[in-house]
């Protein structure tokens, strides 16, 4: 098997760490990994197959001779990279929103649209990480009857700002019981002990840059091109992992029977279905692993053609770090 030059667009990174941690775990082809990061990252130095690798400034230059970059660095660095990293020759997997909503670049979760992964023009975007999430526990349903409208709300986890949100809390929870104030710096309250139903900017109709993708993306990753969200994003004091609830409505009604088979069989899904035994997905059984837990599926009491559930992922992970790789792997085969 041929082996290949990857770069890591923003290693030094809570997302860029993951992806190189997934590189090794899945065994990815690689013959030569090159960590890119800003200047001030520059010299220091990442793990990789037990060894150190030096981490080298991202300038235009530095993607020459390279195979495949995951991106995993913000919309700025993401746009300013990019026409480099296609005039280089190589196909750019992009972590970051830059691109999504390109019509020329595909967005991709490989258990659901993997085809389009051949229409790329060299840069093809990983979704937001509760959308990826969410398409993953409801394909299977809209392979039984096509999911007309969806409402949705997310409750994401700390680490999901960024590796300040973990520390953020932490620091808060011993300050509180020290009975010292929590100081709020990477979230803009206190997230101990509380929730926060703001993620992003305000966008129309009182809605935020976040609950939009979960309409937008899901869209473009379902070929549904007139399904309307409604969804509401809150910040919760939870340090890994992603759940979602979510309501499903079709033209037709979908069983629940029905519901937990497809889901069952689906790629990327684990049925944990049991309320009589309390048996439901939890954020801290899907953490530190790529699978999307589901269930709590029950009938929407409001719509004869709806179904309800809840679904958990790892947003590091599924969310953004391996779904990025999957996707390289598509590229390679």
């Amino acid at each position: 098997m041929k082996n290949y030059t990857i770069a890591v667009l923003g290693a030094t990174g809570a997302v860029g760490q993951e992806m190189i941690k997934v590189l090794q775990e899945r065994n990815f082809p690689v013959g030569k990994l090159v960590p890119l990061a800003s200047a001030r990252s520059a010299g220091k130095t990442v793990l990789f197959q037990g060894q150190p690798v030096t981490v080298l400034e991202a300038t235009d230059q530095a993607f020459q001779g390279v195979d495949l970059v995951l991106g995993a660095a913000e919309n700025p660095i993401a746009q300013r990279f990019a026409p480099a990293i296609v005039k280089s020759g190589a196909v750019f997997v992009d972590n970051s929103s830059a691109f999504r909503m390109d019509p020329k670049v595909p967005l991709v979760v490989p258990e659901v649209n993997p085809q389009d992964v051949q229409g790329h023009n060299g840069i093809i975007s990983n979704p937001n990480c509760s959308t990826i999430i969410t398409v993953t526990a409801v394909n299977a349903l809209n392979g039984i009857a096509p999911i007309r409208t969806m409402t949705a709300s997310t409750y994401q986890a700390v680490s999901g700002a960024g590796a300040g949100g973990p520390i953020e809390l932490m620091q808060q929870v011993e300050d509180l019981r020290a009975g010292q104030p929590a100081a709020a710096q990477v979230f803009p309250y206190q997230i101990a002990f509380n929730l926060i139903p703001q993620i992003g900017s305000e966008q129309a109709d009182g809605y935020t840059s976040e609950e939009m993708k979960m309409q937008n993306e899901g869209r473009k990753i379902m070929h549904l091109p007139e399904l309307k969200v409604t969804c509401t994003c809150v910040r919760v004091p939870v340090v890994r992992s992603h759940s979602i609830s979510v309501s499903c409505h079709f033209d037709v009604p979908v069983s629940v029977e029905q519901a937990r088979s497809a889901i069952a069989a689906a790629p990327g899904c684990r049925l944990v279905d049991d309320l009589a035994n309390k048996r439901y997905p939890m954020p801290l059984d899907t953490s530190d692993q790529d699978l999307v837990f589901v269930g709590r599926i029950r009938p929407d009491l409001t719509d004869p053609n709806g179904l309800a559930l809840w679904c958990c992922g790892d947003q590091v992970r599924k969310g953004a770090a391996t779904n990025a790789v999957q996707i390289a792997e598509l590229v390679l085969a």
